[in-house]
């Protein structure tokens, strides 16, 4: 049998064992507690808490107990289980891209909204998490909760394909004072320290972890300097590529985060440092395995909640502040090379920087003095500055970008007055929204909501979701949801100069979506669980180059797809979970697959409790399918399936050990590279590392 007919075979096994098969049901409550516990509930789908089935989004949920029976060390991990979600790569600084039901970016992601605790961490230079993003660890992380599909009528900007909450630990939920390590392969170290208590009546929730890692950074048989070579070694020109040569992947963070609650209020901050970030298969996707990369975060957030302001009204107020800066030492071709302006006697160096700050205000209220209504109202401002920019490089603006003096490290000149690859620009947003959760008869809600967005620089945006939500029985869920969505343009997209590899474009308006979706939940038994999810989107106005490295609105695409999800709780020892998602997109330019994202994904996983303190966990992935851009001839990307294996104990007395190994049988997995003229710049795909072993151990004072 194939390893692909084994992945189609194991998924399809849980699911239809979740249906079809019945172990003597588990009626006492610690027993569904130990099957699915919180993972119930959900609130990133219409802002209220309610029950996963009937939530107005398709979403998913993961606790910080799946993260531990997994093994998982970085949010790039947890993400990948979640079905209509994969998690590709970037070859620029090996970012993660996110790709929801098909919808990627190719060097940046910002088709995705990422909160954390329902704060927006979108940086406004690209619009995504911040192109220096590194890892994110997890034993800060209560819970994740996901959003496939539209979120903008809700959350705004970005909220595109999908939307990603990260809720951090309270002090209830870390309960004492944790210390933690972490070693293992590839170099990869780290500890950690949690604690949750109470300082007279304030709650307090603290944490702090420091991380490191060489990245496994696996070959990359030829680069973008590769195709320079072959192009000039027609006029004799030395070959100076770095290729076949390691992917730099690695990095070092410190995490850290303090959370502070006395009755109403509540201020949160946390600051995240990545350094030494490795440019994975470079900035210009030529080996720079010399390029350093940094970036600073800091947020701060302070709330008011008010339940029960008066009889029926329910108040939060927010402030959030917040400040971002990257630092980048680029090597962008090595030594020896020459675009046609000349050669560089130490490579094409550039070392750009940029500051931001954040500043939003949030109000929302919850009216429920309506019979049969819950409306939800909300308002907010916000301001993003890309206050400050600051480049340094040995290299001139023309079109064969010709290198100053010999093109040399002590050439390094600061063009930030003279050449600069963007000037400091701001943005301000105003928006309102309004939602209703109607009961409109028995066993039938409807949820419909809109929001209006202005923007200081481009115009205003307005978007409405429908969810009609049917109890068709005690156990069956129907749901058919409508929404649109919309991704406002970065501002490197809107305005890039002199730079070598894209200009931006004042004139772009929004991307848009639009998508319709049709899912069934079925509590097949009391400790089983099935979903089926079915979808079909359009998307308008993509931004993208045009054929002068010019951004542009520029085409359509459509897609449709289904997900089939299943959770069973075996026996009291063995609980089995598996997902499949396809889906089929098309640009309606070319008629053509848009390319990168997987056709097919599938996961299964096992969790045995094996004695009282002993569970292992196997899980198994599978990427398949993955077609080329329009115009590239290479084969098709090829599938690949990775196994996991997890070891986990609770030894008692407070000591959690749990050893665990990626990739165990060393699969050969790549993700593609982007398509490009006249080559291809990494046309052997970005390799993902191989297999890893690493030993986790924390313990509870």
């Amino acid at each position: 049998m194939t390893t692909r007919n084994l992945m189609v075979w194991s998924t399809a096994a849980v699911l239809l064992g979740s249906a079809g098969l019945r172990a003597a049901e588990i009626s006492e409550e610690e027993e569904l507690a130990m099957a699915f516990g919180d993972k119930s509930f959900v609130s990133i789908a219409s802002g209220s808490r309610v029950p996963l089935a009937r939530a107005a989004s398709i979403a998913t949920v993961i606790t910080a107990e799946d993260i531990r029976a997994s093994g998982a060390t970085d949010l790039d991990e947890v993400l990948e289980t979640v079905a209509g979600l994969h998690v590709s790569r970037s070859p620029v600084l090996n970012a993660p891209v996110y790709t929801f039901r098909g919808v990627r970016g190719t060097l940046t992601n910002p088709q995705v909204l990422m909160l954390v605790n329902g704060i927006p961490q979108t940086r406004i230079y690209a619009g995504d998490r911040g192109l220096n993003w590194g890892g994110q660890p997890l034993e800060n992380i209560a819970r994740i909760e996901v959003i496939r599909g539209p979120g903008s009528a809700l959350y705004g900007a970005d909220a595109y394909s999908g939307v990603i909450n990260i809720l951090t630990k309270t002090s209830a939920e870390i309960g004492g004072t944790q210390l933690g390590a972490r070693a293992g392969s590839f170099g990869q170290s780290g500890g950690w320290w949690l604690h949750g208590g109470r300082w007279g009546a304030v709650d307090v929730a603290g944490y702090l972890g420091v991380h490191r890692t060489d990245g496994g950074g696996r070959t990359i048989g030829a680069d973008a300097q590769t195709g320079l070579d072959n192009i000039f070694g027609a006029f004799g020109v030395p070959p100076v590529s770095l290729a076949p040569g390691p992917m730099n992947n690695g990095y070092r963070l410190v995490d850290a985060a303090l959370d502070l609650s006395l009755q109403r209020w509540r201020l949160r901050t946390s600051y995240k440092h990545v350094f030494d970030l490795g440019s994975g298969a470079g900035v210009a996707q030529a080996l720079d395995p010399t390029g350093r990369n940094s970036s600073r975060r800091v947020d701060a957030e302070l709330s008011w909640h008010e339940p029960v302001l008066a009889a029926d009204w329910d108040v939060l107020l927010r402030a959030h502040a917040a400040h971002y800066e990257e630092h980048s030492r680029l090597v962008l071709f090595p030594a020896g090379t020459n675009l046609g302006g000349g050669f560089f006697q130490d490579g094409m160096i550039g070392n750009p920087e940029k500051w931001e700050r954040h500043a939003r205000l949030e109000a929302t209220a919850v009216y429920t003095g309506l019979a049969g209504h819950r409306i939800r109202l909300g308002a907010g401002y916000s301001n993003e500055d890309l206050y400050r920019l600051r480049e340094s490089k040995n290299f001139n603006p023309d079109p064969k970008f010709s290198p100053i003096g010999a093109g040399s490290w002590a050439d390094v000149t600061d063009v930030t007055d003279t050449a600069p690859f963007m000037v400091p620009q701001q943005r301000e947003v105003v928006h309102g929204y309004l939602q209703d959760e109607w009961s409109l008869a028995k066993d039938w809600t409807l949820t419909a909501g809109v929001r209006h967005d202005r923007y200081s620089d481009f115009g205003s945006t307005t978007h409405p979701r429908l969810a009609l939500v049917w109890d068709a029985a005690y156990d069956l869920t129907a749901k058919l949801l409508y929404g649109s969505a919309y991704r406002a343009p970065s501002f490197s997209e809107l305005y890039l100069i002199n730079n070598p590899t894209a200009f931006g474009n004042a004139a772009l308006k929004p991307e848009k979506i639009r998508t319709l979706e049709a899912a069934l939940s079925w509590q097949a038994t009391a400790n089983a669980r099935i979903g089926l999810n079915l979808y079909r989107y359009r998307m308008t106005d993509i931004i993208g180059l045009d054929n002068t490295l010019t951004y542009r609105n520029q085409g359509e695409q459509t897609g449709d797809g289904l997900e089939l999800e299943a959770q069973w709780q075996a026996t009291r020892a063995w609980r089995l979970a598996g997902q499949y998602a396809c889906q089929r997109s098309e640009n309606q330019a070319t008629g053509q697959d848009p390319g990168l994202a997987p056709r097919q994904h599938a996961q299964a996983r096992a969790d045995w409790r094996i004695a009282a303190d002993w569970q292992a966990s196997a899980q198994l992935n599978w990427v398949a399918d993955r077609r080329r851009e329009a115009g590239d001839t290479r084969p098709p990307v090829a599938d690949y399936t990775t196994t996991d294996l997890t070891l986990r104990t609770q030894a008692g007395g407070g000591w959690d050990v749990s050893l665990s190994v990626r990739n165990l049988f060393d699969a050969d997995a790549r993700e593609p590279s982007p398509f490009g003229v006249p080559y291809v710049s990494v046309p052997g795909d970005l390799p993902l590392p191989g297999r890893a072993v690493v030993l986790q151990l924390s313990y509870k004072l």
